[in-house]
């Protein structure tokens, strides 16, 4: 997809419907995918979620993580909302994978369907805490594998394991990443990051961009950068 602006999926990690609106609205000529994340829909929900779904591609990411028959209800009311894309966190296990992905197939618009691989906050000593010391990237590899023998369209990874899944599961298997940074920008809370041109040249189809467009003193030329650096513009 070179050249498609939707590629860029801008996420509305803002504290109420008005803003994420107002963001959303003024974006809206340069083409790019809009997200929106637990901040957002605590304080919008399903209302605001349809009402942005209608208008542009969005994706919903609230990591679904639950039982399976849970998740599966979940999903089928998510996808009800019109939304272009969702999540599920793929440490639910394979049960929870298949049941979601059963959910949406009834769908009147099927969503696309990823799971969460690492948090793009984790770092190797912090997956060793919790996980009998697998790396970050073991467990991306071995997450993507079981999200693609589920049925799932791809995955939320970072930059650095990008090239790997690919590899072990499938060129067509779809990469989100998040953790954007353009060059010189600090990392905030991410452990795991890269600039916009390095995901592209990586094979990576989506790049979510929060903070270095949100908190812009211009949003709208911020966007317009990083579709520039991905060779977008």
């Amino acid at each position: 997809m070179p050249g498609d602006p939707k590629k860029l999926i801008v996420a509305l990690d803002l504290p109420g419907p008005d803003q994420g609106e107002e963001l959303a609205l003024k974006l809206a000529p340069l083409g790019v995918s809009y997200k929106v994340g637990l901040e957002l829909f605590m304080a919008g929900g399903p209302a605001l979620v349809a009402k942005l779904a209608f208008r542009y591609n969005l994706f919903l990411d609230l990591k679904f993580h639950d039982i399976p028959n849970t998740v599966a209800a979940a999903v089928k009311s998510a996808a009800a909302l019109g939304v272009w894309m969702l999540n599920i966190h793929a440490a639910g296990g394979r049960d929870m994978m298949l049941a979601a992905r059963e959910a949406i197939e009834v769908s009147d618009k099927r969503p696309l369907l990823c799971a969460v691989t690492i948090l793009t906050s984790m770092n190797d000593d912090l997956i060793a805490e919790t996980t009998n010391s697998r790396s970050v990237a073991e467990l991306v590899t071995i997450r993507s594998k079981l999200a693609a023998e589920c049925g799932l369209d791809g995955v939320i990874c970072s930059s650095l394991e990008i090239a790997a899944v690919k590899k072990s599961v499938s060129s067509h298997f779809l990469t989100v990443t998040p953790g954007i940074r353009p060059f010189g920008e600090a990392k905030d809370d991410q452990a795991r990051v890269a600039a916009p041109a390095e995901v592209i040249r990586a094979g990576g189809d989506y790049l979510v961009v929060g903070r270095p467009i949100t908190r812009a003193g211009d949003p709208f030329d911020a966007a317009r950068k990083i579709l520039a650096e991905m060779g977008v513009l």
